[in-house]
């Protein structure tokens, strides 16, 4: 796998969601009033910004994530995670009186397809640290990710990031009312296929107004077809890799968090770094559970052809 930075390793700041998945491998999800077996059970640390923290670190990085998570055990459960897997985890909330947010997850085996239950970070408007604390824990590092929880904190980050030159990655996965305020200080936006602009009918025309709005780059998902960008007056295709998928939980967020990291090395292009991507996002997909793909990452090949 080629993972050198010249300079030293990528150092990214991650903002925002971190949970704790209880995920269960079933051959159907339950119906009304029914109980079923499991046939595999897996607890790791979740969330969007999390789960891409741990990716940018898995790939040879310095990842720290800003997020909420106070002193319940179940926010214990979540640090030691992240912390086993090389996350620096800074709590603006260390006080926080609720408990940690719980993902209930269903991955069906015959499809790889996960259902999620859980409490999302969307309305919580943690305060965060003053300007000052913001820019010395984002200045000099070379990219910022943010997910939209925690709104407030993800504008003050992102603000802070774009006054510092710093690159700003925002998770698109769905559309956030604080996404309108982190598109005037966004340099790469990556979008799902249901991530719509309100007014727009499909992601080609999210993607034309949020280049209008001056995101420099914006990056479409499609599952198993290609990623399509849109950068300036350019755009491009890059194939990903045609698997049989056993298990998609947080293949958007391994996507993003690899995007992150290969973005920012040396001779890194728009197409390169989605294109490698893609390819860690595909073998998330191809191992079953949250963790274990992690130990086949260094025998991956980024020079193979996709297609």
């Amino acid at each position: 796998m080629r993972a050198v930075f010249d300079g030293g390793r990528p150092d990214g700041v991650f903002v925002g969601l971190a949970t704790l998945d209880v995920v269960h491998r079933v051959a159907a999800n339950p119906g009304i009033n029914q109980k079923i077996t499991a046939t595999a059970q897996f607890v790791a640390a979740g969330g969007p910004a999390a789960n891409a923290a741990v990716v940018f670190a898995a790939l040879g990085g310095r990842a720290r994530l800003i997020t909420a998570l106070g002193g319940s055990p179940v926010a214990d459960l979540i640090r030691a995670d992240l912390a086993a897997h090389g996350v620096t985890v800074i709590d603006v909330d260390p006080e926080r009186p609720t408990e940690a947010p719980v993902s209930a997850v269903a991955v069906t085996e015959s499809t790889g397809d996960r259902s999620v239950v859980s409490i999302d970070a969307v309305g919580d408007e943690v305060v965060p640290p003053s300007p000052d604390e913001l820019a010395a824990l984002i200045d000099g590092v070379d990219v910022v990710l943010v997910d939209g929880h925690h709104p407030r904190l993800a504008v003050a980050a992102a603000e802070a990031a774009h006054a510092l030159g710093v690159t700003v990655v925002v998770d698109a996965g769905r559309w956030k009312p604080v996404m309108a305020e982190l598109v005037p200080f966004t340099s790469a936006m990556i979008c799902s296929n249901d991530f719509l602009v309100p007014g727009t009918p499909d992601s080609e025309a999210t993607a034309a107004a949020l280049v209008e709005r001056g995101v420099q780059t914006v990056a479409t998902t499609h599952g198993g077809g290609d990623v399509l960008w849109w950068s300036d007056s350019r755009l491009g295709a890059v194939p990903v890799p045609h698997i049989a998928p056993v298990d998609t939980l947080g293949a958007g967020d391994v996507f993003h968090g690899a995007y992150a990291y290969f973005q920012s090395l040396s001779g890194a292009t728009i197409a390169s770094s989605l294109g490698d991507a893609a390819r860690v996002a595909a073998l998330r997909c191809s191992i079953v559970g949250p963790r274990a793909w992690l130990r086949e990452l260094p025998t991956l090949d980024l020079t193979k052809d996709p297609r």
